[in-house]
């Protein structure tokens, strides 16, 4: 298994440097290869992407159809897409992850109004709140 950072993947998806772009096609097209992406990787390229001006929902479908490769696997997978979905419906894609990978906690504490609300209209759990 590879590991990937997040400039090959930018690149992949971004095609903005032509040489790396195609070397990173070429490693994703490997067909005996199989990919490791960790949550930390895909935080960071869901925010090369809208720093690309890629809009919002373009790269929450970018990062679904590059997760969703049959030769990758994300950490904690079930997880990542869980907080893309929520990252779907308007929540802010580093609150999901940070929502999600909280799921055994008893609650979220945060000062952030808008996660609060966000969380409780979606139904997300752990529940958020203010401290």
């Amino acid at each position: 298994m590879i590991a990937l950072d997040t400039n090959i993947l930018a690149r992949y998806l971004l095609d903005d440097e032509p040489a790396q772009a195609r070397a990173a096609r070429r490693l994703l097209a490997e067909a005996k290869s199989a990919y490791w992406i960790p949550v930390t990787v895909v935080l960071e390229l869901a925010w090369v992407l809208r720093k690309a001006d890629a809009p919002r929902r373009l790269v929450m479908e970018r990062l679904r159809d590059l997760l969703s490769l049959r030769n990758v696997r994300a950490q904690n997978a079930d997880l990542v897409f869980q907080a893309l979905r929520w990252a779907a419906q308007g929540m802010d894609l580093a609150d999901a992850l940070h929502l999600v990978l909280s799921g055994k906690a008893e609650r979220f504490a945060t000062f952030d109004e808008a996660l609060v609300k966000q969380a409780r209209k979606l139904g997300a759990q752990p529940p958020v709140s203010a401290p």
